[in-house]
């Protein structure tokens, strides 16, 4: 049956990138950047994000959120949060970011860089967990946990660089933990991230992420690697609950407010690779994409329109130093499948 869906998958995915193979970023980028940026009652502002010879098959290359359902049944059922009493008394603040609430939990205020892989569903989750990790300790753990092990060794998760499940990865997390890892040549924890950061954007320093195919899955290594001294299995931190939040933007907010970010899976139109600043809103004539999967660590209000504060996985110099805000009201099905889990912190 697995093999059956990993086929449907592949050729889907194949399918829907043909007419894309010949068209580049230059040819959409200034048609969207004017239909943006010419109507008055835009409320974003949109840029050149990528280089302009760069293919549209790749850019749907790094939507790593499989259109299949993972059809886990292992998820825990979600506590209404409404029901506590406790959580009734919390004032949901008009402005929330969690980098200025939990302060000294660096993997909070870091940007990942998913390169040349559609692996944004496991370094979302991983880059969540670590966060949670750190607020349920008071910041006594405070370090980053591998997306490596999650998108190569999780046989129900996904497809590695070729896309996955989000709701699966927090499940893998709670039936089996994960090891720390750092970004690439860190050398930070038990296995770091072995892709390395390209360009994606305009021209810079790092190799271009488009000039060669899709990096493919990593091999699930039951070591920690680069010569760590870690052991690894002492090192796997776990988690204790798997789960979607439930719709609802009050709901969400306090699940945020209370346990740290969670991970939200959405549909991506093409408008959105240019995305530079303000709230993010899809032009109507913008066509559909694929679906990405990112970490919302706040929300908050700007000239009166809601949104979700957002941190993206295409390094810092996509979008607005690599985050983004979406317009509340389940935009883009932005608020149709958020998923998250609660860690089991060894003290």
């Amino acid at each position: 049956m697995r093999f059956s869906i990993c086929l449907l998958f592949a050729v889907v995915s194949a399918i829907s990138a043909l007419p894309d193979q010949e068209n580049t970023v230059r040819e959409i980028a200034n048609k969207w950047i004017d239909a943006i940026n010419n109507n008055p009652k835009s409320t974003w502002k949109a840029g050149h994000n990528f280089h302009p010879d760069t293919p549209m098959s790749y850019l749907q290359g790094l939507l790593g959120v499989s259109e299949l359902e993972s059809n886990l049944a292992d998820l825990d059922k979600y506590e209404e949060m409404e029901e506590n009493e406790e959580n009734k008394k919390i004032k949901v603040p008009k402005y929330f970011d969690a980098r200025k609430k939990w302060k000294k939990c660096k993997s909070l205020r870091e940007i990942r860089d998913q390169g040349n892989c559609g692996s944004c569903w496991a370094v979302s989750v991983a880059a969540a967990f670590a966060d949670r990790l750190c607020i349920a300790s008071n910041a006594k753990w405070n370090g980053h946990i591998s997306s490596r092990e999650l998108m190569s060794c999780c046989s129900y998760c996904g497809f590695g660089c070729e896309g996955g499940f989000p709701d699966a990865a927090w499940v893998f997390i709670k039936r089996h933990g994960l090891v720390t890892g750092g970004d690439y040549h860190s050398h930070d924890g038990c296995q770091p991230y072995p892709i390395a950061p390209c360009e994606h954007h305009m021209e810079g320093s790092k190799p271009n992420c488009s000039a060669s195919p899709t990096e493919p899955t990593p091999a699930c290594e039951t070591t920690c690697t680069h010569g760590s001294s870690l052991a690894y299995q002492k090192d796997r931190q776990k988690g204790k609950s798997a789960y979607l939040v439930p719709v609802g933007e009050k709901q969400t907010q306090l699940e945020i407010f209370k346990n740290g970010p969670i991970v939200a899976a959405f549909k991506v139109y093409e408008d959105f690779f240019m995305y530079k600043s303000g709230v993010y809103k899809r032009h109507p004539e913008s066509p559909f994409r694929g679906r990405h999967a990112v970490k919302v660590i706040g929300w908050g209000e700007q000239n009166g329109l809601p949104y979700w504060l957002v941190q993206n996985s295409w390094d810092y110099d996509w979008g607005d130093k690599g985050l983004f805000k979406i317009a509340r009201g389940n935009e883009c099905d932005f608020e149709k499948s958020m998923t998250a889990g609660l860690p089991k912190y060894k003290k």
